[in-house]
Protein backbone atom coordinates (compact mmCIF):
# COMPACT_ATOMS: atom_id res chain seq x y z
CA UNK A 1 0.00 0.00 0.00
CA UNK A 2 1.48 3.88 -0.72
CA UNK A 3 2.06 5.92 1.91
CA UNK A 4 1.27 8.93 -0.60
CA UNK A 5 -1.33 8.93 -3.45
CA UNK A 6 -3.42 11.48 -5.41
CA UNK A 7 -5.27 14.36 -4.60
CA UNK A 8 -3.68 14.20 -0.69
CA UNK A 9 -2.58 17.33 0.94
CA UNK A 10 1.07 17.93 1.27
CA UNK A 11 3.65 20.03 2.28
CA UNK A 12 6.93 21.13 1.12
CA UNK A 13 9.96 20.13 3.34
CA UNK A 14 12.56 21.59 1.48
CA UNK A 15 13.72 23.58 -1.72
CA UNK A 16 12.70 26.97 -2.83
CA UNK A 17 9.09 26.75 -2.14
CA UNK A 18 9.76 25.39 1.46
CA UNK A 19 6.47 25.57 3.67
CA UNK A 20 3.91 25.63 0.90
CA UNK A 21 1.01 22.82 0.79
CA UNK A 22 -1.08 21.43 -2.15
CA UNK A 23 -2.43 18.89 -3.92
CA UNK A 24 -1.18 15.62 -5.47
CA UNK A 25 -1.57 15.44 -8.85
CA UNK A 26 0.74 12.93 -10.20
CA UNK A 27 2.93 9.97 -8.60
CA UNK A 28 5.88 8.44 -10.15
CA UNK A 29 6.90 5.05 -8.19
CA UNK A 30 9.72 4.17 -10.67
CA UNK A 31 11.13 7.55 -10.11
CA UNK A 32 10.50 8.46 -6.45
CA UNK A 33 8.53 11.48 -6.83
CA UNK A 34 5.35 13.45 -7.24
CA UNK A 35 4.16 16.58 -9.39
CA UNK A 36 2.49 19.01 -6.73
CA UNK A 37 -0.14 21.62 -8.04
CA UNK A 38 1.01 25.06 -7.72
CA UNK A 39 4.58 23.97 -6.23
CA UNK A 40 7.55 24.01 -7.81
CA UNK A 41 7.20 25.98 -11.15
CA UNK A 42 9.61 26.87 -13.94
CA UNK A 43 9.69 28.50 -16.91
CA UNK A 44 10.13 26.48 -20.29
CA UNK A 45 10.49 28.07 -23.72
CA UNK A 46 8.46 26.44 -26.36
CA UNK A 47 9.68 26.25 -29.79
CA UNK A 48 6.35 27.54 -31.99
CA UNK A 49 4.27 24.57 -33.92
CA UNK A 50 1.46 24.36 -35.63
CA UNK A 51 -0.76 23.84 -32.44
CA UNK A 52 1.11 27.06 -30.64
CA UNK A 53 2.10 29.07 -33.49
CA UNK A 54 3.71 31.59 -31.38
CA UNK A 55 5.72 29.27 -29.08
CA UNK A 56 7.06 31.64 -26.03
CA UNK A 57 7.43 30.92 -22.62
CA UNK A 58 5.12 29.09 -20.50
CA UNK A 59 4.80 27.84 -16.16
CA UNK A 60 4.59 24.73 -15.44
CA UNK A 61 4.77 22.75 -12.19
CA UNK A 62 7.72 20.49 -12.40
CA UNK A 63 8.26 17.21 -9.75
CA UNK A 64 9.50 17.08 -6.56
CA UNK A 65 11.53 13.87 -4.92
CA UNK A 66 8.68 11.60 -2.40
CA UNK A 67 11.76 12.97 0.32
CA UNK A 68 10.60 16.37 0.39
CA UNK A 69 6.90 16.28 0.52
CA UNK A 70 5.01 15.46 3.77
CA UNK A 71 1.48 14.21 4.01
CA UNK A 72 -0.75 16.90 6.10
CA UNK A 73 -2.86 15.43 9.02
CA UNK A 74 -6.83 16.47 8.77
CA UNK A 75 -6.79 17.09 12.38
CA UNK A 76 -3.72 18.47 13.62
CA UNK A 77 -3.29 20.49 10.07
CA UNK A 78 0.49 19.68 10.56
CA UNK A 79 3.06 17.69 8.76
CA UNK A 80 3.12 14.20 9.88
CA UNK A 81 4.80 10.69 8.74
CA UNK A 82 2.48 7.68 7.87
CA UNK A 83 2.07 4.45 9.00
CA UNK A 84 0.16 1.37 7.23
CA UNK A 85 -1.69 -0.10 10.32
CA UNK A 86 -4.58 -3.13 9.47
CA UNK A 87 -7.56 -3.04 10.49
CA UNK A 88 -10.61 -4.93 10.06
CA UNK A 89 -8.87 -6.98 7.68
CA UNK A 90 -7.61 -4.14 5.85
CA UNK A 91 -4.36 -1.86 5.45
CA UNK A 92 -5.17 1.68 6.45
CA UNK A 93 -3.17 4.77 6.50
CA UNK A 94 -3.00 6.22 10.28
CA UNK A 95 -1.15 9.68 10.50
CA UNK A 96 1.84 8.73 13.46
CA UNK A 97 1.32 12.18 14.98
CA UNK A 98 -1.95 11.82 15.65
CA UNK A 99 -3.53 8.58 14.98
CA UNK A 100 -6.25 9.97 12.60
CA UNK A 101 -6.88 7.35 9.98
CA UNK A 102 -6.67 8.80 6.16
CA UNK A 103 -9.20 8.10 3.14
Amino acid sequence: MEKLKVKDTVILLAGKDKGKTGEILNVNRKKNRVLVKGINIVKKALKPTQENPTGGIIEKEVSVHLSNVALISPKTKKATRIRIEKRDGKNVRVAVACGTVMN
